[in-house]
């Protein structure tokens, strides 16, 4: 029997015109949930109820947070990193000799950020999970596995690059020590062709118009694969409709990269290969210049933006009121916790509305919580060209949405409802969390799995792999000083003038 809801009497916040809500407001509403999806959204106490009811009484419903980006295989690196910038960081979460992963470990790690999403209000998460050295498929469906159980709605990728980190970078052949670099030349990863066979497979069982937990190309960034493999990746997202997201020019290092590898910006070059389509979100995007913006906006292609991770590994601020501007789509996420410890899309909604402000004093144009609650909502719906199936509370959309009491200290008094979300809430107020039609989280608990158990089973698998990440540490420090003086030769090559600054030099 098809389970149908009634959530009687709530404020809504969704579409635009429904985003300035205090408590003078008199509009109340009823929604109606039939199967997955929203089959009625009714003035208050117009329509007989069906189904089970949810007394909205005191509740503010939102569409679920889309969050945009993460990884799932940084979840027991939480807590370890500070201070330290993006290619000097991130061989830690992505070292040569994986950790002994089990099935139950991934699962286990994939929970650790999930759950923290699931407990802010986020109904969608992208993952773009590490799957190498060696592909393992049953780790990849673990990871999914564990999506599945908690009731989330997921789209996993797992990344896809033909050529390793340390040959992305300029300079490698100048400035590694040559016996270290023969010995990292000498690994054997899993070919490409075989990641490529295998995602045809997840890309045709599990699309996200059909699956709640769904496959996503994760191509990681153009420097990281060569143009062949680029151009396969984009052939198979269009031929199965698939969004697809890859890193693009997230610190200034990587602007050089691009100067030296391509002779223009890495925009610049994927615009020219013909990469960027709608339903394509550019990671990231911190340095970008007015003409790479002006070619993502002819494109479609999305910015998919992530504040805190971008301030905490120093990489910069990206220029989102340009690109709001030049009309293009921004949506939000929280990259991985290796790098923020979260995945807490409250805090990344908060710091979008916050961060932008420094720059330029035209405040009319500042980034504002409505811009910031947008990018969450259905801003990563347009990104992921999902925009008619999440992202808003209307008839015919998925049942994805979140109920916050409004009784709490975040909302009284209340004056405006999206700037007290937005500016003030930690995730306290969260009562009950819809996906896919089903509550998955009710007056605070989640309902699917058993936290407590999983906290405890997660604390002794950490017991066993600290020494073991401690030791991939121990070895990835040798790496160290070469990727050093790389990062200090970039440091000191002039960029296009052009780019929009993102970094303060003093």
């Amino acid at each position: 029997m098809t389970a149908q809801y009634t959530i009687t009497g709530c404020r809504l916040l969704s579409a635009p015109d429904q985003l300035r809500t205090s408590a003078a407001d008199s509009a109340l509403w009823d929604l109606r949930i039939i199967g997955n999806s929203i089959s009625a959204v009714l003035p208050a106490g117009t329509s007989a109820p069906v189904g089970t009811l949810i007394d909205g009484r005191g509740r503010l419903a939102t569409p679920g947070w889309i969050n945009g980006h993460t990884h799932s295989h940084e979840g027991f690196h939480k807590g370890r990193y500070d201070n330290v910038p993006l290619e000097l960081w991130m061989n830690n979460v992505r070292p040569l000799q994986p950790l002994p992963w089990t099935p139950r470990r991934v699962y286990l790690r994939t929970l650790i950020g999930a759950i923290d999403a699931l407990r802010s209000g986020t109904t969608t998460i992208c993952d773009d999970m590490n799957a190498s050295p060696q592909l393992q498929p049953e780790l990849v469906e673990a990871a999914m596995q564990a999506y599945e159980d908690l009731g989330i709605r997921a789209l996993v990728g797992i990344t896809l690059f033909d050529k390793p980190f340390f040959r992305a970078l300029p300079f490698v052949d100048e400035e590694f020590d040559p016996a270290l670099l023969k010995a990292l030349d000498a690994t054997k990863p899993t070919p490409a062709h075989v990641y490529l066979d295998y995602i045809e497979g997840l890309a045709r069982d599990r699309h996200p118009r059909k699956r709640r937990v769904a496959y996503l190309p994760t191509p990681s960034a153009p420097q990281r694969c060569t143009e062949d493999f680029l151009l396969k990746v984009r052939d198979l997202a269009d031929r199965h409709q698939l969004p697809l997201i890859i890193h693009v020019q997230e610190t200034r290092l990587q602007v050089v990269t691009g100067q030296i590898l391509y002779g223009c910006s890495m925009v610049e070059y994927l615009h020219r290969i013909g990469f960027l389509k709608p339903a394509t979100s550019l990671i990231h995007g911190v340095w970008l210049t007015p003409l790479d913006i002006e070619r993502l906006a002819a494109s479609g292609a999305s910015v998919q933006h992530n504040p805190q991770s971008n301030l905490k590994l120093g990489s910069g601020i990206a220029p989102i009121a340009a690109l709001l501007a030049a009309g293009v789509n921004v949506s939000l996420g929280t990259d991985g916790c290796g790098s923020i410890e979260h995945a807490s899309m409250l805090k990344s909604i908060q710091s979008m509305a916050l961060v932008h402000k420094l720059r330029g004093d035209d405040y009319a144009n500042w980034v504002g919580a409505d811009d910031a609650f947008h990018a969450a909502t259905a801003g990563g719906a347009k990104a992921l060209g999902l925009h008619d199936m999440i992202g808003a509370i209307r008839p015919g959309m998925r049942a994805d949405l979140n109920l916050w009491r409004t009784d709490t200290i975040g909302f009284t008094p209340l004056n405006d409802a999206l700037r007290q979300l937005v500016f003030n809430e930690g995730g306290a107020s969260l009562d009950t969390v819809f996906v896919d039609g089903e509550p998955v989280m009710q007056g605070g608990r989640l309902t699917r799995v058993d936290e407590p158990a999983l906290m405890a089973e997660i604390s002794e698998a950490w017991a066993e792999l600290a020494p073991e990440l401690a030791d991939r540490e121990a070895r990835v420090a040798g790496m160290f000083p070469s990727y050093l003086r790389i990062w200090d030769r970039c440091r000191n090559t002039a960029i296009d003038p052009a780019n929009y600054p993102a970094r303060f030099d003093r």
